[in-house]
């Protein structure tokens, strides 16, 4: 699935003592992977997938969180992607950590392929040690292909941050990917936000050898609201 909104946040903005405010990542939920913005289109039917990544914040601000997804599509139910997300996640300076635990659904309401593709996700959470419901996220992911080579992913929805000032909020993103190259190689460009909150952008690459099963992302972004708030991304999906 795409997308990784909310522990992204959290882990950042709860080791500066800000607000704390997640984005679909951990929502991590993007146009794949460590991604944050989603786009529209499922698992291929009859397929599933390992998406795992790493993110880590500059020195100044330490902290981060790893991520496993693993999602599903059945032949029989083609357009529902399905499967479970598990993120551990560090504050910097307190020695502390957290994990989370929750689905992961994504609905493919209108293929890309007829020109805009439109979708339904969601992602939760739930602390592993409390049992609280922490976050939650409910995204439309509008794709439009603008060639056989670049695309645009549109993001809205609904977030729900336990621990936030404002427990619930409007996400938004957008993103462009293109092939760059080799076929192989996609440059990726994203501006996501959480209203109230936090705006933010991500950029980066993305190479899968030979079209095969490994997919590899590295990736940099920063939050505009905080000089402080830069994070770092290396990113394996695993198809099967």
């Amino acid at each position: 699935m795409k997308n990784r909104p909310v522990v992204l946040l959290a882990s950042l903005l709860l080791s500066l003592s800000l607000l704390p405010v997640l984005v679909p990542g951990l929502v991590a939920w993007a146009a794949g992977g460590a991604h944050i913005v989603d786009d529209s289109e499922v698992v291929d039917p009859g397929t599933c997938q390992l998406e795992t990544w790493v993110t880590g914040y500059s020195v100044e601000v330490g902290g981060g969180y790893a991520n496993a997804t693993n999602t599903c599509t059945l032949s029989s139910l083609p357009r529902l992607e399905f499967g479970l997300q598990f993120q551990h996640v560090w504050f910097g300076g307190t020695g502390s950590s957290e994990q989370l635990l929750g689905p992961a659904l994504k609905v493919n309401l209108i293929p890309e392929e007829t020109g805009v593709g439109l979708g339904l996700a969601f992602n939760g959470g739930v602390n592993m040690s409390t049992g609280a419901f922490e976050l939650g996220t409910l995204v439309v992911p509008v794709s439009i292909p603008l060639n056989d080579k670049a695309r645009i992913n549109l993001n809205a929805g609904w977030q729900y941050l336990s621990f936030a000032n404002s427990v619930n909020g409007l996400f938004y993103g957008a993103q462009i990917e293109t092939k760059i190259g080799w076929e192989e190689i996609s440059l990726m460009l994203e501006v996501f936000g959480r209203q109230p909150g936090f705006t933010g952008t991500q950029i980066g690459l993305r190479w899968r050898p030979n079209d095969a099963a490994l997919e590899f992302d590295l990736l940099a972004g920063s939050f505009l609201d905080n000089v402080n708030g830069k994070f770092f991304t290396v990113g394996v999906t695993f198809r099967y």
